[in-house]
C-alpha cells in the first residue's frame, strides 16, 4: 500500500499541472498609478498605452463612466493599460499640466504623444474607441 503513495502523488501532481496549463493563463491587469508628471512621463516612455481619468466624486457623468471603464479594463485588449486617476477637486497642478478644464475628461497616450481626449462621454462605444487609440 505504501508503494502506491508516490505513484498517486505523481498522478495528482500531473493532473494539477495539466489543469493549470489548460486553464486561462493569468493576464496582466490594468495598472493604476498615482499621478505625477514624472510618473506620466515614465509610463508614456515605457511604450504601454496610458489613460488619464480626470474625475470628481460628485460628478454624475464621472459616475456613469466608472462602470464602463471597469468593464473595459477587464478586456484582455487593455491588459497593458496604465491608468492615472486624477481628482478634479484636489489635484489642480495636474489639471494645469494636462490642460484640463473639466471633470469627466479622459486622455489617452500612445507612446509619447496624446492620441485622443474626450470630456463627458458616457457611451461604451465612444470610450472604447478612445481607449483603442492608445493600443
Amino acid at each position: 500500500m505504501h508503494a502506491r503513495r508516490p505513484v498517486l502523488f505523481a498522478i495528482a501532481a500531473s493532473i494539477a499541472v495539466s489543469a493549470s496549463l489548460l486553464g486561462a493563463s493569468p493576464s496582466r491587469a490594468v495598472e493604476r498609478m498615482a499621478f505625477t508628471p514624472a510618473a506620466l512621463a515614465a509610463a508614456k516612455s515605457s511604450g504601454r498605452p496610458v489613460l488619464v481619468d480626470v474625475s470628481a466624486p460628485w460628478c454624475p457623468t464621472c459616475k456613469a463612466q466608472k462602470p464602463i471603464l471597469s468593464e473595459l479594463y477587464a478586456d484582455p485588449a487593455y491588459k497593458d493599460l496604465v491608468v492615472f486617476d486624477v481628482d478634479f477637486d484636489s489635484q489642480k497642478p495636474a489639471l494645469r499640466t494636462l490642460r484640463v478644464t473639466a471633470q469627466s475628461t479622459l486622455i489617452v497616450y500612445r507612446g509619447d504623444r496624446e492620441a485622443g481626449r474626450s470630456t463627458g462621454d458616457t457611451s461604451k462605444t465612444g470610450i472604447k474607441a478612445l481607449l483603442d487609440k492608445a493600443i
